[in-house]
């Protein structure tokens, strides 16, 4: 295919980029503030750690750091974005904070964000694209070629339920405990191509079934695909997406250095791996973690057994331990261990926070206190 927008960058291996949605909230009562483009139109920042942007409603904001080769750049870009963004809406009167979904807001009352992009999704997607006012983490991982980028696509996938009990960070919903750890992922599996991606393997495979969507209308550009992990080649990496956005920054770290460490240990090791196999499972498997987190079970189709998410996450994480160090990412992993260990995620932290606090509404102004400051690893 001839198309620029598909040809795959080259990128040097295990880059790292990370991508935030953030809330933006009002200081009077908490919800959601349309805010986002005034926002943006009156920042100061040079760009020198990344960028701030809009996203689909105006009461998000995005942030995206610079592509860095190892986890100490993503922390200081990360750390930069948070304090400008923070200063910035203060001097707004309104505060930013992460998680995956407002505990309390009516999307009826979402304003859709000014540009074509985003006025194709209206069109297109009705009102799931005012739902879809849900904030995740969106990690890049840096590969050689477009061959590499599709074999790590699907390598990945097994690992989406540990992502998603890390970083599950969305209990509520309309003033609701929802009794899911991640329910941001329901409103993302509502569009007609999410979930895993399909069985081609190569770049050429992937290249000839973009073609057919594209011929038969199904999707226009990469950003029409919402996969769990899918190919970026204008970037020339690999972007898992299953992430909510954590309460931390912190947490957001930890991640990135957990896809860097399993990335670096899946193309050392190269395991036999079955996109058409793990398919049987990955539904159950993703809702699992959705729905439980750290307490789930999960379905191994190769052994056709099951296993705790717990413990396989903690096996998993002590199998990183060598790659982890030659990246310089062994505290980042140690801190998520420590996290499993103690049942430790954004959505356990809400709970607490709502049980101590007794309304949603400080729960919010909580969570936007815990953003704005630097906290322990182990935090949510």
């Amino acid at each position: 295919m001839s198309e620029p927008d598909m040809e795959f960058s080259h990128s040097a291996p295990l880059t790292l980029g990370v991508e935030l949605e953030l809330q933006l909230i009002s200081n009077r009562d908490f919800d959601l503030t349309r805010a986002a483009s005034d926002l943006l139109a009156g920042l100061r920042y040079g760009g020198e750690h990344g960028d701030v942007k809009l996203e689909i409603t105006e009461s998000m904001i995005e942030v995206s750091t610079l592509p860095r080769q190892d986890i100490a750049g993503i922390q200081a870009d990360l750390r930069v974005l948070r304090d400008v963004l923070v200063a910035h809406c203060g001097h707004n009167n309104i505060s930013v904070c992460g998680g995956g979904a407002h505990p309390y807001h009516k999307w009826p009352e979402r304003r859709i964000c000014p540009g074509e992009r985003f006025d194709k999704l209206s069109e297109r997607y009705g009102y799931l694209a005012k739902q879809f006012t849900v904030f995740g983490q969106h990690i890049h991982i840096g590969c050689e070629s477009g061959d590499q980028a599709m074999w790590l696509t699907h390598a990945l996938h097994r690992y989406v339920p540990h992502f998603i009990a890390l970083s599950a960070a969305s209990p509520f919903q309309d003033g609701t405990d929802t009794l899911f750890e991640s329910s941001r992922l329901n409103a993302v599996s509502a569009f007609p191509l999410s979930g895993q991606a399909p069985g081609v393997t190569t770049w050429d495979e992937f290249l000839d079934f973009f073609d057919l969507l594209r011929a038969c209308g199904v999707a226009e550009s990469i950003k029409d695909l919402y996969w769990d992990v899918r190919p970026k080649p204008e970037y020339g990496t690999v972007e898992i997406r299953v992430c909510d956005t954590p309460l931390a920054v912190e947490r957001a770290v930890a991640l990135a250095a957990f896809a860097q460490s399993l990335a670096r240990h899946l193309l050392r090791v190269r395991p036999a791996i079955s996109p058409q196999l793990q398919s049987h499972v990955a539904r159950f498997n993703k809702f699992q973690a959705c729905r439980y987190g750290f307490d789930g079970i999960l379905a191994d189709p190769v052994t056709r057994s099951r296993i705790g998410l717990r413990d396989d996450l903690l096996a998993i994480l002590a199998e990183l331990e060598e790659d982890a160090d030659r990246l310089d990412c062994g505290r980042e992993i140690a801190a998520l261990q420590e996290a499993a260990r103690r049942d430790l995620n954004g959505a356990h932290w809400l709970r607490a926070e709502y049980s101590r606090l007794g309304n949603h509404n400080d729960v919010v102004r909580s969570a936007a206190a815990l953003f704005a400051r630097a906290a322990d690893p182990v935090s949510p």
